[in-house]
């Protein structure tokens, strides 16, 4: 194996928590995600050459799990599958000691809130606003102009807002 492959396993070895957390974000539930980010990093190592120098390795990374994830989608709607929600309580992305306690209601409000996303907008909000992607390379990961992209962002933080609003924001 050559160096510069060498090279390029260690940059997505280092990417795999970002992985995981956009992972955890489209799929909603821990075990599809880390099933996703395993298909995505094999699917990777596999197409290395594939990958363009001079390109961003984590926005290619991201579309290759963006693409498998849409496959996986797919399959389940062929086989009529369903999708379990995911528990209660359930910490993602952190281990529930990393919070501190008047925290961890305001986390779990927002992923529920997420939840509550279009894929379409959840994907979004994922690339952009959780793992820092310009908007053009994001736009590039999802397949869609720059416009698009910012319409569903900006659906996406009025829905968010809106749900984390809730009841008490009508009164409060």
């Amino acid at each position: 194996m050559s160096d510069s492959h060498e090279e390029l396993r260690k940059e997505v070895v280092a990417l795999l928590p970002r992985m995981r957390r956009f992972a955890r974000t489209i799929t909603r539930n821990r075990e599809d995600a880390d099933d996703l980010v395993q298909l995505a990093v094999e699917r990777a190592l596999m197409r290395l050459d594939q990958w363009q120098r001079g390109t961003r390795l984590d926005s290619w990374i991201f579309m290759i799990m963006k693409n498998a994830w849409i496959d996986e989608v797919r399959s389940r709607v062929r086989r009529d599958a369903v999708f379990l929600p995911e528990e209660a309580g359930e910490n993602v992305g952190q281990a529930a000691g990393d919070w501190p306690a008047d925290r961890q209601h305001v986390r779990m409000d927002v992923q529920r809130a997420m939840e509550q996303l279009s894929e379409d907008q959840r994907m979004a909000v994922g690339l952009v606003l959780v793992e820092g992607l310009p908007y053009k390379e994001a736009s590039e990961v999802l397949g869609i102009p720059i416009g698009t992209l910012t319409s569903r962002l900006a659906r996406a933080r009025e829905s968010l807002q809106a749900i984390l609003a809730g009841p008490q924001g009508a009164t409060g």
